[in-house]
Order: structure tokens, then sequence, then C-alpha cells
């Protein structure tokens, strides 16, 4: 084997260590910072509002979310996927649970997204003017009705001393989109000049990590471009406060699965801005030029806010019908987004067809393979013709093992005389390492996926295989770290990678060989922590080379060994 190919083999391997190794590596050996403590001095869970921070008095200590939502006037919101209310004191929206998506494997309670001022992790969002007579963070709104629900929106009033009449006409859809018309009427007998304003505020960062690939925490997409890193909450606590002028665009939080976005007009110039508050509190909030109002005008603008589950449908939906630039990309596709995209339109398809994700996974392998057949195939024959030349290989070696130079060349000559490859089966990995990266993070990110069960055991196809014989399947009393939570779907990839492995022509070198042995092993032990999902579309893979390799070698069968003491 020459020196090209050890590289090449070796390149493979590392990239294999920095795709799936780093994320277990940098949580157990560079764990993230724990955040700041909150501020004995600060004022609470409240809101920082664009212009005037003025927050909101919390009760001494967090309070559960439901207590605080019992007490005080709210709007009740009833959809088909969302259930909560929003507070007449601020008009905040601060109380919202998506009923159709749980903590954990149901039967669980479900996930809540907004929690009010207050509360531990509270999160939560609102609209509101800045200017003379503009509401307090702490006005009293009115409402038109007892419960918003699709069809049927809720007019909030509040009118200042002045004469300044303010309402927010809120409506929402049938999944986790919110519209509000912001209106104001001057009829104070003077001119006022006041800027419109949205705003979400949260407490604490969640119990998820900001991570190289998955961003957790601000997003926005400005004037056309996608920030993440330069915004993060890191970030923000290390350099301040971030203002960003765009036409349009969206701001928010991120999490793995759920998203809280402002879409102010996409025509209107705004300034948003990224903060870090007292008290580990973060706020992102979108600020519209100054609108004067003589005695008599009114102003009406219309926003919207997404607050929900980051489903590939909606998000696109979002993006196409309000003209949203890069919804899509909320979700974190990562580097190959272009190759996530299309994998995961491929396995909802199939989905629809079999439903059943692990039956998906299973057609989006052989799919793939199909793609790749004419090139896996004739790298497969040349790896059969090496066996069929292994002998004359290792004549020239043991020929020329004083000449390496020497033995180069007489081996390039073989290869090119009897038409052999000598990197047979590394071009098809290194084809798949994109497409197997790609796949992970539709797995990783896909709320489509989460929960979703395959068969038998594998009760949630995004989490790794529960099983494992080390602690008996889970009758011995004790958990093991993740990389010993070897799963039966792990030890069957590994079984099948050293099948797979044995039907290859060996190397003559014996470090190459030693190599190539506990390669299987290793993966095995790798691939532990990870997605079963991602499990399966290996097994399957692996099964599909063996099958191939098997029916090529039987077409160049090695030759018998000579009989002893022949010439």
């Amino acid at each position: 084997m020459t020196q090209e190919n050890r590289n090449l083999i070796l390149a493979v391997v590392l990239s294999a260590l920095v795709l799936f190794g780093w994320t277990f590596a940098s949580e157990t050996f560079f764990p993230a910072p724990k955040a700041p403590p909150a501020a004995t001095a600060a004022a609470g869970a409240g809101q920082a509002t664009p212009g005037a921070n003025v927050p909101v008095a919390a009760p001494a200590g967090p309070q559960p979310a439901e207590a605080i939502v019992s007490q005080g006037a709210r709007v009740a919101i009833e959809t088909p996927r969302l259930k909560g209310s929003i507070n007449l004191t601020g008009a905040r929206l601060d109380d919202l649970v998506l009923t159709d998506h749980t903590v954990s494997l149901p039967p669980s309670k479900p996930i809540r997204l907004f929690a009010p001022s207050g509360s531990k992790d509270a999160y939560f969002a609102g609209y509101g003017w800045v200017g003379p007579g503009a509401p307090p963070a702490d006005a009293q709104w009115t409402a038109s009705a007892a419960t918003l629900s699709p069809g049927k929106p809720v007019t909030l009033s509040w009118r200042s001393p002045q004469g300044l009449i303010f309402q927010q006409i809120v409506s929402v859809d049938d999944n986790f989109l919110f519209t509000v018309e912001q209106r104001v009427a001057n009829a104070s007998g003077s001119p006022v000049a006041l800027r419109a304003f949205g705003y979400v505020n949260r407490t604490g960062r969640g119990p998820e990590k900001d991570a190289f690939n998955l961003h957790v925490g601000p997003i926005a997409v400005l004037d056309g471009t996608l920030r993440e890193g330069d915004i993060s909450f890191d970030k923000l606590r290390d350099n301040g406060p971030q203002t960003i002028n765009s036409k349009g665009g969206w701001l928010g939080f991120t999490a793995k699965h759920w998203l809280a976005a402002l879409i102010p007009d996409q025509q209107a110039n705004i300034e948003a801005r990224f903060t870090p508050v007292d008290g580990d509190r973060y706020q992102v909030d979108w600020l519209k030029p100054a609108v004067t109002l003589n005695s008599g005008e009114a102003n009406v603008a219309t926003s919207h806010l997404f607050a929900g589950a980051k489903e590939v449908r909606l998000l696109n939906q979002v993006r196409d019908e309000l003209g949203v630039p890069l919804f899509d990309r909320a979700l974190a596709w990562g580097w190959f987004w272009f190759i996530a995209q299309p994998i995961f339109a491929l396995l909802q398809w199939l989905y629809d067809i079999f439903g059943n994700y692990a039956l998906a996974i299973v057609g989006l392998t052989l799919i793939v393979r199909a793609l790749l057949f004419p090139i896996a195939n004739k790298q497969y024959a040349s790896m059969a013709k090496m066996r069929i030349f292994a002998p004359k290989m290792k004549e020239i070696q043991e020929k020329y093992k004083d000449d390496k130079q020497k033995q180069q060349f007489e081996l390039m000559e073989l290869y090119k005389k009897e038409k052999i490859n000598p990197l047979a089966g590394c071009l098809p990995i290194l084809l798949q390492i994109p497409i197997f990266y790609a796949l992970y993070k539709v797995l990783l990110i896909s709320v489509e996926l989460r929960h979703q069960p395959a068969f038998l055991w594998i009760k949630d196809l995004s989490a790794p295989d529960p099983l494992t014989p080390l602690n008996l399947f889970g009758l011995l009393p004790f958990e093991l770290p993740p990389f010993l939570h070897l799963g039966i779907l792990p030890i069957i990839l590994g079984v099948t990678m050293w099948a797979q492995f044995k039907l290859n022509p060996q190397p003559m070198d014996e470090i190459q060989q030693k190599v190539f042995a506990f390669m299987p092993w290793i993966f095995m032990f790798m691939m532990a922590p990870f997605a079963a999902g991602l499990q399966i579309y290996w097994i399957v893979n692996n099964l599909v080379s063996i099958l191939q390799q098997w029916v090529l070698l039987r077409k160049y069968p090695a030759p018998a060994p000579a009989p002893s003491g022949a010439k």
C-alpha cells in the first residue's frame, strides 16, 4: 500500500474522529462555563425596554410559573397546538405551553416555552412604544375578549393621561405564529413622536449548550446575513450590548428544537439590539424610527412573533408567505446544510410512504447507495482485483524490500497494467462523510424526528440505543457513562464493520493491518452515544457494502495458494 493510501486512511480516521468524537470530548473535558450568578441587587426578571431599562419587580425567590399565572388579569390562549395566556400587566406574552411536544417520552408534561417574570427561567415577549406618554412597563391593559384563539383576535387597549390611545390587536394561527398590529391615535392636542418596538426577554441560557455543531442563544438574520456567533451569550457578556441596523429581517432566541423570533415589517428600517441584563438576563428587541403624530392623527404598524417548535414545514411557510429572509436557517443545519435539507425532505417523503422514520432511514440508505453504485462498484471491483494480484504484489515487496523507490515504481506499474486503483474503497467512504454528517444533523435538530419510535426497544430515533448488555439490559441498578453505554445497535454496527473489513484486501503493512483490525471496535464505542437513527443508517450501509463486496468477490475470486514447494 502506497504512502498516499496511508495518508488517505489517516485522513478518513481523523475526519471521523473530528466529526463524531468532538461532541463527547468537548462536553467531558471542556465544559461550557457556568452562567454568572444573578446579581442580588437586580430588580427581578422583568423587561429591559428599548430606550429605558424599566424592570418589573419580582417576588423574593423564583416561584412556579403556574402559581404566578394564576394571579392577576390575563387573556387565555387556546389553539390546537398552544395553551397559555397574555399578562395584562405590561401586555406580555409570558405563558405559553406547546401541547403536542413533551419534555420526555410520553406520557410526560408538555414543553413550556414562555414563563412569567418571577419564575425560574422566565421567558416572555411583548410590544410597545418609546416616547412621551408611551405605556410604561407595568401598564394595566384592558382586553376586548377573555380568550385568544385562531380566527378570534383580541384587542388590548391603554390610554395615557395625555390622551394618547394605544392598541395592540393580537391574533394567532393554528400553529405558532402570532400577528400583532400596533395602533396609536393622538388625541392629546399636541404633536408627539413615538417609536414602536418589540422584544423577547429571557432569564438564563436554558439546559442546552452552545456548541460548534449546534447554536443555542441569540440569533438573527439582518440585512440578509445570518448572525449567530457574534451575538452569542458569551459574546454579549464579554463585549456588551450590540446594535445592528437593518431593513426587515428577524431576531430572537433559538434552542435545539424551539424558537422565539420577532419578525418586524420586512419593509421597515429597524434598529436591532442584543442586550445582556443584570441577573443573567438577556433581551433582543427591534426599534423603529420615530413617527411624529399631530393631534388627531394615527399610526398602524404590523409585525409577527414565531413562538414554538422549529418544524421545517412551518419555517419554510413563514419564509415564503411573509418574505422573511433565511427563516429556514433558524435550524442549525450545519456546514452541509445544502445536503441536510434535501436529506430531510427525502426522509419526510419516505416517512409519508412508510409511516415509520426507521423504515424511512433504511430507504434513504438504499437510495444513497443506489446513487453511489457506479462509483462504489468500480472501486469494489478494483479491490477484488487486488485480492487476485495480492501474491504478485507480495512478490514485488519481497523482491525490492531494500529499495523502496523501486518497489513503489514496480507496484505502480502493476496497478497501471492491471487497471487497479490502490485507493479502492476510500472514495465511497469520502463521498459518504458529508451525507453521514448531514443525516447526523437532521437527527440532532429535527423536531419531527424527536421521540419518534423505530421498533421494539427503540422508542426514540433521535436518542442513543437505551439497552446495553453491560448492565444486563437495565436489570443492574446503575447508569453507565455515555461512552460505555454500549447499546445493541452499536454492537451490531461494530460486527458488520468488522465483516466488511474482512472482505477487503488485507494491507501488506503490519501496522496498517493492526489499525484496520481495531477500527471496527473503536467506531463501535465512538458511535454508542449517537442517535439510534444514525446507527441504523450505518448498519444498513455496512450490510449493503458486504453484499456488494461478496458478489464481486464471486466474480473475481482469489487464486488458490500455490502448492507447497512449487516454483
